[in-house]
């Protein structure tokens, strides 16, 4: 039996764009002689639908797209991914269905079982739970085709009380086949392969996996596709961040093969790497998909905006994205020149607006109120929130999506002008540590100077006020990035942190700051997300918690 995986970017609500790149991939393995195409978990309307799947009429739109699809599926199957009605009135109104389909008719329904309801997932909010297993038979082969989450259920963390594989097993599947929606995290690519390579070596059976690759709003998918054998060992991997299709052998005896050059990776990407790709893919698929076109953002001279600015050339291109220099009073002549450099060096657009007047103009309007109080932050967000109003005119004015380019060393302690440099459309490497915004800007510059060497190595400013430096208000980045997390990723109590041997001072200064800032994150754009732990749909915490503040 010859299988093809089609690891596509779907659109989510996008019945036409899905279905008709489902057909026409149903129609080249056929001609490639598949006798079975896998599509990914929810391919046709697309994941995370969210609410959407509240309203009828996406759910009967699902229905006509999978009714379009099967009528084209002649002399081949296919295996799709679709949210369907509970017929049972007992339970959710919904399940988490994939059709195997042959011969322009559904011949098999099967329903998630495992439902994932932490971190991004949400799944248990729509879905009912399976409690049925059935394999499929097709072409003398007895196929166990599970959704995603049914596999995740290992024995190490059980997070449910049901194996559907447990159950599948005892009717002597010759094959597992999964499709899933996966999203992406620097450290999840190493875990995916070892729990599926788990499943395949305690079965002893062949497993072909297939995911998502594109990016929904912050959730990036980044594809990477596997292929067991019947002993866990791992046999091909899909290209990450990108689109492919890949055919196998499926033989009388139970070994599969490929019938490809093998895309099996000599070496494992580096975070940064993976980190770099996953963003390109955010920025392009969040203009894409939304039918934007152009980009700006507030050019610094510093780090976090020289980042957001090449990878947003990089993923847009260069004419595509609007650098704007916005000097004040404060801002130093090299910053300026590093700005400068950047834009010349990336080919971008860019318009220098100087906002010394602007803010100049606040403050003597608030003389009266302000009463010759000294100097402080008022007026050092004054300058932020001039920068975001010009920004904000132009985006009206021409049509543009403005980047935010805070990082999450600063969304994390609040380190950020609500209304100012924390605005924006989308929100670029706001799951990216401050420390980890050095490696990026190094990556970027692997092969030629792009970011001007002087904006890596100076100390981090926001230039507010004369003189100013990160490390006025935090501690070393270093020291914070690992505080942080800790604190954030690994879920760990001040207590514990302190354990490893962090000054207790600066454990509890960083949490309570976290804590007190939950407001200012409420407030934000949403944030690609590229850790296992990201601020945002994924991290959900009161305002006005007093716990660890």
């Amino acid at each position: 039996m010859k299988i093809a995986l089609a690891q596509l970017n779907y659109h989510i609500g996008n019945f036409e764009s899905n279905t008709n790149k489902i057909i026409s991939h149903i129609h080249a393995a056929k001609q490639n002689g598949a006798d079975l195409i896998v599509f990914a978990e929810l391919c046709v309307s697309g994941y995370p639908a969210r609410d959407f799947l509240e309203f009828k009429e996406f759910i009967n739109l699902c229905a006509e797209a999978a009714k379009t699809i099967a009528a084209e599926c002649i002399d081949i199957a296919c295996i799709i991914g679709l949210p369907t009605p509970n017929n049972n009135p007992e339970g959710k109104d919904l399940n988490n269905s994939a059709y195997f389909i042959e011969d322009g008719k559904v011949k098999a329904i099967v329903n998630k079982a495992l439902l994932p309801n932490y971190d991004v997932f949400d799944e248990y909010r729509y879905f009912e739970p399976s409690m049925e297993f059935n394999c499929i038979d097709f072409k003398g082969k007895r196929i166990a085709l599970t959704i995603c989450e049914d596999l995740w259920n290992t024995v190490e963390n059980p997070l449910y009380i049901t194996r559907p594989m447990d159950m599948l097993i005892k009717q002597q599947p010759d094959v597992m086949i999964n499709i899933a929606a996966s999203p992406f995290a620097y450290n999840h690519d190493e875990e995916r392969i070892d729990i599926l390579s788990d499943n395949a070596g305690r079965y002893k059976l062949p497993l072909l996996y297939v995911n998502h690759v594109g990016a929904q709003t912050e959730l990036i998918f980044d594809g990477g596709s596997l292929v067991f054998d019947n002993t866990g060992k791992l046999i091909d991997e899909l290209p990450y961040f990108e689109e492919h299709v890949a055919y196998y052998t499926l033989s009388d005896d139970g070994a599969i093969s490929f019938e490809h050059t093998s895309t099996l990776r000599t070496e494992k990407q580096s975070d940064i790497e993976q980190i770099h790709n996953a963003l390109l893919l955010g920025i392009k698929d969040y203009f894409n998909k939304s039918g934007f076109k152009q980009a700006i953002l507030g050019l610094s001279g510093g780090i976090d905006s020289a980042v957001v600015c090449a990878l947003a050339a990089e993923a847009l291109g260069p004419m595509n994205v609007m650098a704007v220099l916005l000097p004040s009073r404060f801002s130093s002549e090299h910053s300026l020149k590093d700005a400068e450099d950047l834009v010349k060096n990336l080919g971008c657009k860019h318009e220098v607006i100087a906002i010394s007047k602007i803010t100049e103009a606040f403050e003597e309007s608030l003389y009266p109120q302000f009463n010759n109080l000294p100097f402080n932050i008022a007026e050092e967000n004054i300058q932020s929130r001039s920068r975001a109003v010009l920004l904000m005119a132009m985006c009206n004015k021409f049509g543009y999506i403005l980047l935010n380019t805070s990082n999450k060393s600063e969304a994390a302690v609040g380190y950020g002008t609500l209304y100012g440099d924390m605005c924006g459309g989308i929100s670029v490497i706001g799951d990216v540590f401050k420390t980890h915004v050095f490696e990026l800007a190094r990556y970027i510059n692997r092969e030629r100077e792009i970011i001007p060497v002087n904006t890596i190595t100076k100390p981090p400013s926001a230039e507010l006020r004369p003189n100013q430096k990160d490390t006025d208000s935090l501690p070393e980045y270093d020291i914070l990035d690992a505080i942080l997390a800790e604190y954030i990723e690994n879920r760990c109590s001040s207590a514990e942190i302190i354990k490893m041997g962090f000054d207790e001072e600066v454990v509890r200064k960083v949490i309570r700051l976290v804590n007190i800032s939950e407001h200012k994150r409420y407030q934000t754009p949403p944030i690609l997300r590229v850790s296992p732990k990201a601020f945002g749909m994924g991290r959900r915490m009161p305002i006005v918690g007093k716990y660890l503040s």
